[in-house]
């Protein structure tokens, strides 16, 4: 499916922060010493790890691994500018996108799935993520997106101090499947600018199927309100770039078994109608979709999908939709 990328408006005025007075969250934590306090606090649950709704309850500290294959420290697959995340956050100078290796999902359908699930990468130590976080700002990325950071939320913590103290003063962007634990939102609150959670599927039983996590919709539709609670509806520079807010995925499902109506009622009952959505047509059979494994999702979407999808949301009240949609779709939501 082709895509168009143009703006097809510009931020709305009451969504529009000034970037002159803007200042990332973290920076107020780091000044006070709060930072520093909060990165050793998430330090103690490695040691009894329950930093995802896995509660695995394994010594990470002691570099012991379950679900997430990940111990004492995260793993980085690979970090650079990039260009393939929505407009608001590449902007003309791309999204310093840091890929955490390994998920505490097993979504059959993972387009990543080389390094979600299947491929461990580096090991890197906290001065190590600190000085990529640095280099990407050098390289003129508009924020800080971590990818995956569902499992890592401690190893960021403990770098970001050190990454402030080298000069950091870009957004962070929390890019995530949901599956987060509470606790480790807490952690995150103060710290976060922008959340960018997915919301994958709405029933218990496909989600267990196809992401291997039956309580992936109680959990999402928790954090997700957590993440709104922290920093509320997605705001913008005057030029259209994401400063402060949550931006929510949806991925639309081949037979609508994404539960994409519910989900997008949830978006505008439980946190906003003004909740800023990124309706995803992407969706490609990939991981272990095949014609004898889950040949009912082994298709990409059709048209009339998408437009159900967008009528959904219409119905729902959602009006912030992203503006990058396929051009032979381009006024299915409008």
């Amino acid at each position: 499916m082709g895509r168009l990328r143009r703006m097809v408006r510009g931020p709305s005025r009451e969504f529009v922060l000034s970037r002159r007075d803007f200042e990332p969250a973290y920076l107020k934590l780091h000044r006070s010493g709060a930072l520093l306090r909060r990165a050793g606090e998430a330090l103690e649950r490695l040691s009894r790890c329950l930093v995802c709704p896995r509660n695995c309850g394994v010594d990470r500290m002691a570099n012991k691994t379950a679900a997430c294959h990940t111990g004492r420290y995260a793993q980085v697959s690979s970090y650079f500018p990039h260009f393939g995340e929505e407009d608001c956050l590449r902007g003309s100078n791309g999204s310093g996108t840091i890929f955490f290796s390994m998920c505490n999902l097993r979504c059959v359908f993972c387009q990543n799935y080389d390094i979600s699930q299947a491929q461990r990468g580096p090991e890197v130590k906290p001065e190590r993520l600190a000085a990529m976080m640095l280099e990407l700002q050098r390289e003129g990325c508009h924020n800080i997106n971590f990818v995956t950071p569902e499992h890592v939320v401690p190893q960021i913590l403990e770098a970001l101090p050190l990454a402030a103290e080298g000069g950091l003063r870009l957004p962070i962007v929390y890019n995530t499947s949901a599956y987060d634990s509470l606790d480790s939102l807490h952690l995150m609150d103060g710290v976060v600018d922008i959340y960018m959670p997915d919301f994958k599927f709405w029933d218990p039983a496909l989600s267990l199927r196809y992401v291997k996590a039956k309580d992936y919709p109680e959990a999402a539709g928790r954090a997700i309100k957590e993440m709104h609670r922290q920093v509320g509806a997605l705001h913008f520079d005057k030029d259209g770039l994401a400063m402060r807010g949550v931006l929510v995925r949806h991925l639309i499902m081949p037979g609508e078994i994404a539960g994409t109506e519910s989900i997008l009622r949830f978006l505008a009952e439980e946190l906003s109608p003004d909740t800023y959505v990124n309706l995803m047509d992407q969706y490609r059979p990939a991981g272990r979709v095949s014609v004898s494994q889950f040949g009912e999702i082994n298709r990409r979407i059709t048209r009339a999908e998408y437009q159900s999808a967008c009528e959904a949301a219409r119905r729902a009240g959602l009006w912030r939709l992203d503006e990058r949609v396929p051009l032979f779709q381009m006024q299915a939501c409008r």
